[in-house]
């Protein structure tokens, strides 16, 4: 059976067909509509399907933000905004005439993790650290969602109490400070304005600034696993996400999270699927749940 996965994320939307052997076998992708209101992302969505409809057989959609019943609500607007109570998987099943299922984008990539492990762990947990910091848990083989969604936003939780208010309303959230987004608002001086995969360049040659906010990062990262630990006691935590999987930062994360107690110490892994991850898990929940 063949799926047609899609992953909103708060930078670009991504979908492909996916085999039944986890192979994608066609994908596509494009930025993520700057006004971020219903009707362009309904818009975008539909254009970005349509060539990829045929031999699909069923949808299955991984977005940011909270997934509740189908429906997509964001939990920091200035990620997807625009967005609340967006009938996601209903809007998808109207573009495309095929049954639609939806979950968080995070925990769709911590599903798919999973299923790469070399082998089963009683807990798995997924950090992606991009436009903003998500999170999957996998307890007992199964992925934990919540009963409104919200499991694994693990980004959402605190940093610093005297830290830079998120998007989501609290103040010092992790996603504030070690997001690309959180990197890229902290940029003082002739790093002002650019993205933080500008200021990652600059800091692989040696800008002084640019390799703070980066260390900023990696070590408030690195708090954040500890505490995990600490809350799911998991054997594993796997990273990815574009600041997450840039050159050298688990690395940092790693030299940070070294310097914990031995009791918040876990095994830290790069995301086997990079930047697939998303689809793949979106597949793999449909197939568990359409099955």
């Amino acid at each position: 059976m063949t799926t047609l996965a899609i992953d909103i994320g708060g930078t670009k939307l991504a979908a492909g067909r996916v085999n039944g052997d986890l192979q994608i076998t066609a994908r596509r992708e494009m930025p993520t509509p700057a006004s971020k209101t219903p009707e362009a992302l309904a818009a975008a969505l539909h254009q970005l399907v349509q060539p990829l409809l045929p031999g699909a057989t069923r949808v299955a959609v991984a977005s940011t933000g909270i997934i509740h019943d189908g429906i997509l609500t964001s939990i920091n607007p200035a990620n997807l905004g625009g967005l609340a109570c967006f009938p996601l998987a209903e809007t998808l099943s109207r573009i495309t005439g095929l049954p639609c299922v939806a979950l968080n984008d995070a925990q769709a990539a911590a599903l798919a993790e999973y299923h790469a492990l070399r082998a089963p762990v009683p807990v798995m947990v997924f950090i992606t650290v991009s436009t903003g910091v998500g999170g999957g848990i996998v307890s007992g083989g199964k992925l934990l969602t919540g009963e409104g969604g919200l499991a694994g936003h693990i980004g959402h939780t605190l940093a610093d109490p005297h830290g830079p208010r998120c998007g989501c309303g609290r103040i010092g959230c992790v996603e504030a400070i070690a997001s690309g987004r959180g990197i890229a608002a902290a940029a003082r001086g002739d790093l002002q304005g650019l993205d933080a995969k500008t200021i990652f360049a600059h800091a692989q040659q040696g800008h002084t600034q640019a390799v703070e906010l980066i260390t900023h990062s990696a070590h408030t990262l690195a708090r954040l696993i500890a505490d995990v630990k600490a809350v799911t006691d998991c054997e594993c935590v796997v990273v990815g996400g574009s600041v997450g999987l840039a050159e050298g930062y688990l690395a940092q994360v790693n030299a940070f999270l070294a310097e914990e107690p031995q009791a918040y110490q876990t095994e830290l892994r790069e995301a086997c699927f990079r930047h697939d991850a998303g689809l793949l898990g979106a597949a793999l929940w449909a197939e568990g749940v359409m099955a």
